[in-house]
């Protein structure tokens, strides 16, 4: 993906130094973007391997509103065991809030929104809205909490494409971006969660818009200290590696709906990965990168 390649260069070539809360440095830039069309493939980083299954498993995670990790111990995903708590839920989980969000009802009393039942029937009643709006930004529980969402917001939009038929985009907002560990699992994750609601509503995927608010590479401290930390040999490695083609990916056509995703979430991982075929995946070899928590 050149647009990834694009992004690296520009926060390693521009980027300044900047503390945060991780105590780990940063190689910081504002206002990153880039668009990815999903009609010339799906856009899974080729210069590094990336695992496809823990991308379907945690966006099924999300889509299910669930904030328990126990669906993703269940298939092997441990990236989000840090930030569960002794009783493995993790309260801040994006999926939480998009289908549970906290409002209050006409007579005052708390309620829940489920914003992406919303936006999934509202494709089907109105698809040139501009309203299809997904937030995991709630103030009460982002301001106080150890891990508020870094892709806070997100929205599709209908555009007509050069054949006069429409085409269902997305765009996301991510207040930080890891550039190194996060940004491609999030470029995929998103790029899939287009595709699915294509295939409710019926209308074909097209542009992927990402805005970056904070986007930042980890990197050692000026005196060399936290060097186990720093993510920038490994991006310049992938600078050097030529990008390869992009995958395609097959959904299985029995998934029609929001609720033909949800009667996946228990089934075993073989079979949940049936239902998302990604073929000609041919990456370079998989590179570590330690997170900084």
């Amino acid at each position: 993906m050149k647009q990834y390649l694009d992004l690296v260069r520009a926060v390693l070539t521009t980027g300044t130094r900047k503390p945060n809360r991780t105590g780990v440095d940063t190689l910081s830039t504002f206002n990153e973007n880039c668009e990815v069309d999903l009609r010339q493939g799906f856009p899974l980083l080729t210069t590094k391997e990336i695992s496809w299954k823990n991308i379907v498993v945690e966006n099924l995670w999300f889509l299910s509103g669930d904030t328990h990790i126990g669906l993703l111990k269940k298939h092997g995903c441990k990236f989000w065991d840090p930030w569960a708590d002794e009783s493995g839920r993790v309260p801040s989980a994006y999926g939480n809030f998009w289908r549970h969000f906290p409002v209050h009802d006409e007579s005052g009393r708390a309620a829940f929104n489920d914003q992406v039942r919303w936006v999934a029937d509202e494709l089907q009643r109105n698809p040139m809205s501009r309203r299809l709006v997904v937030t995991a930004w709630a103030p009460g529980n982002a301001q106080a909490s150890k891990l508020p969402p870094c892709h806070l917001l997100f929205m599709f939009n209908v555009q007509t494409g050069d054949d006069g038929d429409p085409l269902l985009c997305l765009h996301l907002t991510q207040r930080s971006a890891d550039v190194a560990l996060g940004v491609p699992y999030n470029v995929a994750g998103y790029a899939l969660l287009l595709e699915l609601f294509a295939r409710f509503s019926g209308i074909r995927p097209g542009v992927f818009g990402h805005t970056l608010v904070d986007a930042h590479v980890y990197t050692s401290k000026a005196d060399g200290s936290m060097a186990e930390y720093d993510h920038v040999p490994g991006l310049r490695v992938q600078l050097e590696r030529a990008p390869r083609a992009l995958p395609r990916l097959t959904i299985d056509p029995a998934i029609r709906s929001l609720d033909d995703v949800k009667e996946l979430l228990q089934a075993d991982t073989a079979t949940v990965m049936k239902h998302f075929v990604l073929s000609g995946y041919d990456p370079h070899p998989a590179i570590p990168f330690k997170v900084a928590v």
